[in-house]
């Protein structure tokens, strides 16, 4: 079996207030900015790190009901690890009987894949199909 490089990349949160979750990570991690996000609406979000890693900040309308179930408690909404071949990965979970939780997301410089454990916690897996950070953090799909 090929040994693939995985590293955790991200931690997607709920707060109730995402100028206080910016901060309280600004103030730990003084390097960390502000990668990409949105704040249309009632629901915002950024990814706040550097270019390797972040945490996902989000704030939602919780009586609003079109936010991922995950994301109407604050808390840890998923978990993200990078990996290098996320088709076999995806393969093995889904011949395991794991479940694809959220569609799988193909982008011009990623794939984005989400699944659920036993007890209903998500993790996305990421493989980039870039090594430029740029594009790498290319928020514009």
């Amino acid at each position: 079996m090929k040994t693939q490089k995985v590293y955790l990349e991200h931690a997607n949160i709920t707060v109730s207030d995402i100028n206080e979750g910016i901060k309280f990570f600004h103030t730990a991690f003084p390097t960390f900015k502000i990668r990409g996000g949105a704040g249309e609406g009632t629901e915002k979000w950024v990814h706040f790190g550097d270019d390797n890693t972040y945490v996902a900040i989000n704030q939602g309308d919780k009586q609003k009901g079109d936010n991922h179930p995950n994301y109407l408690r604050n808390g840890i909404n998923h978990i993200g690890f990078v990996v290098d071949d996320v088709e076999t990965l995806a393969e093995r979970l889904l011949n395991n009987g794991f479940v694809r939780d959220y569609p799988k997301q193909v982008q011009q410089y990623r794939i984005r894949d989400y699944f659920a454990d036993a007890d209903g916690n998500q993790y996305e897996f990421v493989q980039y199909l870039s090594e430029k950070s740029d594009e790498r953090n290319d928020y514009s799909d």
